[in-house]
């Protein structure tokens, strides 16, 4: 599903960081080693279809890479 960030986030937090992240291989044979970070946070973003929500996101975050496999976990505003 894609999706627009409009606006920033906001209520960011570390869920899990180092050898507590799961995916810990995946994530390194898709991006490289780095210092991992599973972060979450609420930001208001645009659907394809032109809605525009608040959400909850969950992402992986590394030093030098930056974020990535960024994904709705849930709509806050319903």
């Amino acid at each position: 599903m894609k999706f627009e960030v409009v606006g920033s986030m906001s209520e960011v937090e570390v869920m899990a960081a180092g050898p507590s992240i799961r995916v810990r291989s995946y994530l390194r044979k898709a991006y490289g080693h780095g210092g991992r970070r599973k972060m979450k946070g609420t930001a208001t973003v645009r659907l394809p279809n032109g809605a525009v929500r608040r959400v909850e996101l969950h992402w992986y975050k590394a030093h030098g890479v930056g974020k990535r496999d960024v994904k709705i976990k849930r709509y806050l505003d319903e």
